[in-house]
């Protein structure tokens, strides 16, 4: 059974995800916020697998409610939920931890198996989303010194992986899909996600989003 917790600030809003998530056999819902300092205060009470978070609501935004959740250890993955497919805040909120994000106007089902995703440990930006996503969002990164070396060659992060697990998360970075990366580079698709849960694990990320934000942050991948 999956726990869900519902952050939103309107009302109809919450109870139509109730309305959705409850008419599934394998999901229950724990408990509903109107701004992010009820979803931190419901979240460290229930422990739930997955918080849907609204970006804007009043006192404690989204974004906000989300980083405090990461920052404090907590087992709840987050699935932001936003009006706007390209909103700017979207890319504070994967900056901030979550597990992806989706627009309030997806298909039910695209909701429901966006919210398994995310329980099970995937993120939930199909690849070629987050590769726009993060071009936009590079832009904004500051410009390297002249002459300074690579951030890559000097994060511990980056220099504990190997050269395939390096080579890996450069394409994941450039929106590869798992199966794309297999082709490409002739490697069994098991063997491509053994090399993606040890980049996890020595980068420190918690899924796919995470990766692609750190092979930006280290200048692995550069905007197109």
């Amino acid at each position: 059974m999956t726990t869900v917790l519902i952050a939103d600030d309107q009302p109809m809003q919450r109870f139509g995800f109730r309305m959705l998530l409850e008419s599934q056999d394998d999901m229950t819902v724990v408990g509903e916020a109107g701004n992010g300092t009820e979803a931190i205060d419901l979240i460290t009470r229930h422990q739930p697998d997955v918080a849907l978070m609204d970006i804007r609501m009043p006192g404690l935004d989204g974004i906000e409610a989300t980083r405090h959740i990461i920052r404090s250890g907590s087992r709840t993955r987050v699935l932001i939920v936003t009006t706007f497919d390209l909103d700017a805040y979207a890319y504070d909120g994967l900056r901030a931890g979550a597990s992806g994000f989706l627009v309030k106007d997806a298909q039910p089902e695209e909701l429901l198996s966006g919210i398994r995703a995310v329980a099970a440990g995937d993120a939930v930006v199909a690849p070629s989303l987050t590769r726009r996503l993060l071009d936009a969002y590079a832009q904004h990164l500051p410009a390297a010194a002249p002459g300074s070396p690579p951030a890559a060659v000097l994060d511990p992060r980056i220099t504990a992986l190997t050269d395939r697990e390096r080579e890996i998360l450069t394409v994941i970075g450039q929106g590869w899909s798992n199966a794309e990366i297999a082709t490409r580079l002739h490697l069994a698709e098991s063997t491509v996600k053994t090399h993606l849960t040890r980049i996890l694990a020595k980068t420190g990320c918690r899924d796919r989003v995470q990766a692609v934000i750190l092979a930006y942050d280290t200048r692995l991948v550069t905007p197109s």
